[in-house]
């Protein structure tokens, strides 16, 4: 979890007083919406409601790491200029709320993609030999000794006393938190978007027609992406895939029923994982015979390539869209555009 610094919050509200000399400029009637989008997926969000009816600006640079972002001076002069901020929330957005406040901008609406759809905690799953699944919390109703991830060690751990670590190990730890990565399942998309498009047509009732025809055949496109999700699972000869990388997909894996392994949680910080966390994916991807180890986009791929240099397993990427490289976006690649490859690389994996 990033801290937000008390330095770079002196920096945001002394310029927030700079800001405070200089007008901002007033939008007419007549002017287009100033949209600001943190990251890429609801940058795509809106440009495929909107088009060319606003004008619209994403924070983050194409080729970034959205992880590590700071707003700069002149990320905040764009913000200061915005009619709607549209941000992700959670921990990895922990610098909005002082910049608005400093800010001081009442007439800005601000929009957190976390607070559009239902959220899920991201557990680190409870692994049980003998059924074969993730349990989370205290209770199931096997009696037996299972294996858990947990993510404050970054190990898969056997039964209750297992390890001498200075914490103390149950089935949960307190850092339990949601998981922001709403937007990697096709249903949750159609929910951000129908949200967005009510509060477009709310700050633009002059064009609300337009964003609502535009959101409503974008809406047809991504419930037949859910549809394509859908068809692989239903007929796939298995339903386990296997990350060596970080897990930005839970909302993904839960909508179709999904078993995931992966080398870290969520968008952990870690970089490293442990012996006993590669030896346990390595194991269940030769004892399931699992065809693909998958890793993210803009990964390093060290942990992927171990595991599928000992299995023999195929490297698939699977974008989670935090953000796009330089030639992706000068080239307008879309969100459907990457999921459905994610359709195809799903395809591989589960057959």
């Amino acid at each position: 979890m990033r801290i937000f610094s008390a330095a770079f919050a002196t920096l945001v509200v002394a310029l927030s007083l700079i800001f405070t000399g200089c007008e901002r400029p007033i939008r007419t009637e007549e002017g287009p919406l100033q949209v600001v989008a943190t990251i890429f997926p609801q940058f795509d969000f809106i440009r495929q409601i909107a088009g060319d009816r606003i004008e619209l600006t994403m924070l983050l640079s194409p080729g970034a790491e959205s992880h590590g972002f700071d707003p700069s001076p002149r990320d905040i002069i764009t913000i200061n200029n915005a009619d709607l901020l549209i941000y992700v929330g959670g921990h990895g957005d922990e610098w909005v709320a002082p910049i608005l406040a400093s800010l001081g901008r009442e007439d800005m609406r601000a929009v957190a993609l976390l607070d559009l759809v239902e959220v899920g905690h991201d557990h680190h799953g409870d692994f049980c030999y003998e059924c074969e699944e993730y349990h989370n919390g205290h209770h199931h109703a096997h009696t037996h000794h299972h294996h858990y991830f947990c993510d404050e060690c970054e190990e898969y751990h056997n039964g209750h006393h297992h390890h001498a670590h200075g914490h103390a190990h149950h089935h949960h730890h307190d850092h339990d938190h949601y998981d922001e990565h709403v937007w990697t399942c096709p249903r949750n998309a159609v929910l951000i978007v129908r949200a967005l498009t009510e509060i477009l047509s709310e700050l633009d009732p002059d064009n609300a027609y337009f964003f609502r025809a535009n959101a409503e055949a974008y809406i047809a496109e991504l419930e037949e992406l859910d549809r394509a999700f859908a068809d692989v699972v239903a007929n796939a000869a298995r339903t386990t895939v296997v990350f060596g990388d970080r897990f930005p997909f839970l909302y993904l894996m839960r909508s179709y029923g999904l078993t995931h392994f992966a080398a870290f949680s969520g968008c952990c910080v870690q970089t490293q994982a442990s012996p006993a966390t590669i030896a346990f994916l390595i194991e269940t991807v030769q004892r399931e015979n699992i065809p693909v180890v998958f890793h993210i986009e803009f990964s390093n791929r060290l942990i992927a390539n171990v595991i599928a240099e000992a299995t023999g397993a195929r490297l698939l990427e699977l974008h989670s869209l935090h953000n796009v490289s330089h030639a992706d976006f000068t080239a307008g690649v879309t969100y459907l555009d990457l999921m459905r490859r994610n359709v195809e690389m799903l395809r591989e994996a589960l057959n």
